[in-house]
This record gives structure tokens, sequence and C-alpha cells, in this order.
């Protein structure tokens, strides 16, 4: 019996094979024309004025946050539910993460819940699409507007969504997408920021690039220090060849998320909810088990059956560091943590062998 997998990626060697090959026959591995055209595909995909790739989404999160100077005495109002990496950042540059619950339905920052948690002291939000569920962003971005604070849009598993008919890239402040092996763009890792304020894109352009602007002599000019957080031209190519077909793909697992659906939910499984105008790009298919199951059982029962699953997402403030740091853990993030399950969602899944085998569980 053939092991089911979480997730397979959507590109093959043949596909790449041709371009890899002239990078390699060209020598230019870093900074070459792929990487130009992926920034310009993400931009018009997204609608986004300016896109800047990078090694990860993390390393995104974190070159948006250094771009608003945020930094110790600041408070950085966080979406719970979501993986660690949204909090790390904060964390290491010495701001205070605040910690916003969230919906049990949607996943998604309860709006009422940020109003409650601005203060003087907050620098920026960071507003999570749970499993790329963008449900509740516009109206975060309004109440952001109204307090006059920067909304950062942790997209991280958000490419092709969208709210309001508007894509997730072109929403935020700034966006951070994320194309690591588990999502619906993987590039083996990477990531890419996007944003509309010209003074902004100047900065990323700048410390994106070591620093460098313009030419000093017959050399480069560092007029500030800068990082080194680059995407290489095989990644791009990667990215580039999924793009393209992102909302066929995104149309497809929309209908394997219904098809399981369908079966689980007169079983008292319970869908991640979505907005009445929000596109899922279904990149994490999750489900709230029934009260009388534990989602750690299950889990281990379908590993057993050769299925792999995994939980929802993570409470943040329950994380054993943040915890013991803040001790401010959220209710409703906590019970997702305990109670949500990640089921195998993509072209060519045996549905029918996994709910087949969910069915089998005993209580």
């Amino acid at each position: 019996m053939d092991h089911i997998r979480l997730m397979k990626p959507y590109v093959t060697f043949e596909e790449v094979e041709s371009d890899f090959r002239e990078v390699f026959e060209s020598g230019m591995f870093s900074r070459g024309k792929n990487i130009d055209a992926f920034r310009k595909e993400i931009s018009d995909y997204t609608n986004a004025t300016h896109t800047f790739l990078t090694t990860s989404a993390t390393t995104a999160l974190w070159t948006c946050l250094k771009l608003l100077n945020v930094g110790q005495g600041d408070e950085i109002v966080i979406s719970d539910f979501s993986f660690p990496a949204s909090v790390n950042v904060v964390e290491d540059l010495g701001a205070k993460p605040v910690f916003a619950d969230v919906d049990l339905s949607t996943f998604n920052m309860l709006p009422e819940d940020l109003e409650l948690k601005i203060t003087r002291k907050t620098k920026a939000v960071i507003f999570v699409d749970a499993l790329g569920n963008p449900t509740g962003l516009t109206k975060v971005k309004k109440i952001c507007d109204k307090h006059c604070i920067p909304l950062i849009e942790d997209a991280a598993c958000a490419m092709g969504s969208s709210e309001n008919k508007k894509r997730c890239g072109g929403i935020a402040d700034l966006t951070c997408f994320s194309f690591h092996p588990r999502k619906l763009i993987c590039a083996g890792e990477g990531g890419a920021i996007t944003t509309e304020h010209d003074d902004w894109a100047e900065w990323l352009e700048i410390k994106l690039g070591h620093g460098a602007s313009g030419i000093k002599g017959i050399a480069l000019d560092f007029t500030e220090y800068g990082y080194n957080f680059r995407m290489s031209e095989l990644q791009a190519i990667m990215g580039r060849k999924q793009l393209i077909k992102l909302d066929s793909i995104i149309e497809e697992r929309n209908k394997i998320r219904q098809a399981y659906n369908d079966q689980l939910e007169p079983l008292g499984y319970r869908i991640q909810k979505l907005g009445s105008k929000v596109k899922h790009n279904c990149q994490s298919l999750v489900f709230r088990v029934p009260d009388r199951l534990c989602r750690d059982h299950l889990v281990k029962y379908l590993k057993d059956n050769l299925i792999e699953s995994t939980i929802g997402y993570y409470s943040l403030s329950a994380l054993t560091y943040y915890q013991k740091r803040y001790s401010d853990v959220q209710p409703n993030s906590r019970k997702l943590n305990n109670t949500t399950i990640t089921l195998p969602c993509y072209d060519g899944v045996d549905v029918e062998r996994v709910i087949d085998v969910m069915l089998n569980l005993k209580c």
C-alpha cells in the first residue's frame, strides 16, 4: 500500500531542466534574468507596485520590521494562531509581541481583540492569513489605518488568495510570502515582500543588496549597511513555473476540499470557515475534529495507516518559551492548537482512502 503524503510540490524536474541547464552553462546563478522576471510576475499577479525576493518568509518579516525601525520599547500585535516564525522575528528585535486571539471558525485575528490591544507603544500589526485564509484582512486594515499603524500581512500561506476581489500582496502595507516546500509555490525555500510604498521600496532595494546604491568609481557604492537575503536563479525558475499555473492548482485543491467536507461535515468535523467575499487558495486543508475525538490519537492512527497528517497551527502564546516569558495564553488559539488537523490535499490524492481510514477509528 502506497504512503499518502501530506503535500506534493507542483513542479517537476522536466519542467525546469532546460532552464536549469541554461543557468549552469551561463554561470549566472544569482541576480539574473529569472530573478527580475519573477519579481515582475509576482507584482503583476498580486497587483503590487513593488516586489522583492528573499530567502524565506521569515527573513521577509524580519526585514519589514527593520524597515519600520522596530526595537526595544515597541509592541507588535500578532495573530496568535500561526507558525512560530511570525513571533520569533519580533522577539529577535527586542520588541514585545502582543498576542491577539483568533476566531474559532476562520482561525484569523479577531478585530475586536486587536482594538483592545492597540496602545501608544504599538508600532505595527502582523495579520496572519491562517493556512492561506485572508478572511478579515480588509477589516483589520481599516482598523490599522484609523490608528495610523502599519499593517504587515504574514501571507506565507496565501499566495493566490483574495478578499473583496483583491489578491493578497496588494492589500496590506507590507506583505510577506513563502516558497517553502509545503506552499503552493515551492522553490525549495524562499520568500517575497510586496508593497505600494515607493520610499519603503527604495529602502528595501538598498538594504537587500548589501547596502549598495549606485556606482563609485568602477565599483559599487555602499551608502548603507545591508543584508544578503537573496533568492537564487534556480529558485526563481521553480517559482515562475508554478506561478503561471497557480490559478488552476487552486481550483483543483478547492474541489478536493469540497470532496473531503461533503463526507466529514456530517460526522462532526468543522472545516475552516471563509468570508463570503474570500477566495481561498486552500494552502492547507484543516478541520476541527469532533469533540468526541482526540486529535493526537487521530494523527497517530492515520500515520499507522500510512497517511501523513499534522496539527493545524500553533498557539503562539502557548508555546513553551512565550508562555513562560509573557503568561498571556489566548483561549481560542490554544483550543485550535489542540483540536485542528491538516489532511493531505494535492492533485491525485486518494480522498476516499483517507476518509475510509478516518471512519474506522474507534473513539
